[in-house]
């Protein structure tokens, strides 16, 4: 089988790294690609969103399965347009991507499915929204209705803050069309967890479950970002716990989308708070997450190949339970200094080449320069992964590997997965 992959980052880095493994895989290609995928994959020089040069690539090279990992191609349509071709597709169509593209339409969604989330209000102008900041109470989410690149999410501690937000996404459009509609949203307070599951428009399977690190610094301080690293299995994601996540939220989240005409066939990532009264959704993606996908793929047990084409060709229902090996995976990114503001780039990153067994490198923000030497390029640069037997095992072994990479700039969390095993 002949299988593209579409994206650049650290998580095609593992998509590509794990579907290599698969006996099934005669040629694997992956645009635009890293340095990393390059040594698993052949690189294509698209970018995401060229739509037409991607289709025209896939019949060119007569690829068998397309796996499509950012949110962007989905939102534009690329699903739909490589179906039309009959080349299966593991990720949904642009219907059914609303579920993240649309923060409105998919609290349409859960309300008709009865999914637990925060209560929250739509608003289009500062009046309405400052009105809706008074109803729910402060602190409170003011969230951008589009695709925002990770900015379009505010939690307000104060009134001011948040008519600040509402302001900038309303009335002076920072974001753009993304902010024309925002939702004032109830605040959360609990425990936060990432679930994967597939669904292939009928039929869903627990993939995974992750916890992530969204703030710069150290202590959940800083500026919030793409996710500086994660940590997999959750202890407190219990077998029970996750059972009702697959049937409070992710199974009747895929049978009201069926029914609305929109089916999911990909993967549902759900962003949970797990409070007091139980999980509640914060917010619904439909593709695997960054850095979480890197903790989760290398404790899958089976073939990752088998499963995605399963979920995209309607043949989930035959797979019983995609398991995983025992042990647990800690990811620590490594960023560029100023990220997630402005960053210097093209800084040659040491170290790569040193090996810490039972650990991985995801590359992504960096490229090779002209003389062979891999340089940044971007904010977050690599996911450094490391696996043991325990949380506390497998954290050693990923910072020890962090500890023999450098480059100009170069900053870390250092306390990722630490709250599991000093509790």
């Amino acid at each position: 089988m002949k299988i593209l992959v579409v994206g650049s980052g650290s998580r095609e880095h593992a998509l590509c790294w794990k579907l290599a493994q698969s006996p099934a895989v005669h040629e694997l290609f992956c645009t635009p690609g890293n340095p990393g995928t390059n040594e698993v994959a052949r690189n294509l020089p698209f970018k995401v969103n060229d739509l037409d040069r991607i289709v025209d690539a896939v019949q060119e090279l007569k690829i068998d399965f397309v796996v499509v990992g950012p949110e962007e191609p989905l939102s534009l349509g690329l699903a739909d347009e490589l179906q039309k071709i009959g080349v299966p597709t593991f990720g949904p169509s642009q219907s059914a991507a609303r579920i993240e593209t649309s923060k409105q339409w998919a609290k349409e969604i859960m309300s008709a499915a009865g999914v637990p989330t925060g209560t929250s209000i739509a608003v289009r102008n500062l009046t309405d929204g400052m009105a809706a900041v008074e109803q729910l109470g402060i602190p409170v989410a003011i969230k951008a209705d589009g695709l925002a690149a990770g900015k379009g999410v505010v939690i307000a501690n104060s009134t001011l803050e948040a008519e600040v937000a509402l302001r900038a996404f309303l009335s002076e459009r920072t974001l753009g069309a993304a902010g024309e509609l925002c939702l004032v949203e109830e605040y959360l307070e609990g425990t936060e967890l990432s679930v994967f599951a597939l669904c292939d428009g009928k039929d869903t399977r627990l993939f995974g479950a992750a916890c992530d690190y969204k703030r710069a610094l150290d202590g959940e301080k800083g500026a919030n970002t793409g996710g500086m690293g994660a940590y997999s299995p959750p202890p407190f994601a219990t077998p029970e716990l996750l059972d009702e996540v697959m049937r409070t939220i992710i199974e009747p989240t895929a049978a009201a989308m069926a029914a609305a005409g929109a089916p999911m066939r990909g993967v549902f990532f759900a962003g949970l708070m797990v409070t007091a009264t139980g999980p509640k959704v914060v917010e619904f993606n439909c593709r695997f997450g960054d850095p979480e996908t890197q903790v989760i793929l290398p404790l899958l047990d089976g073939d990752l190949v088998d499963l995605l084409y399963r979920t995209a060709t309607g043949d989930l229902g035959s797979v019983d339970v995609i398991s995983a090996r025992a042990g647990a995976a800690v990811g620590v990114v490594l960023a560029s200094g100023g990220y997630p503001g402005p960053y210097d780039a093209g800084k040659p990153i040491d170290g790569l080449e040193e090996r810490v067994h039972d650990t991985e490198l995801f590359l992504a923000g960096a490229q090779r320069a002209s003389d062979g030497q891999i340089v940044t390029a971007g904010g977050r640069v690599l996911t450094v992964v490391g696996t043991g037997k325990d949380l506390a095992a497998a954290r050693s072994l990923a910072y020890q590997r962090v500890e023999k990479i450098a480059f100009d700039g170069m900053f870390y969390r250092s306390d990722i997965a630490s709250r599991e095993i000093e509790s």
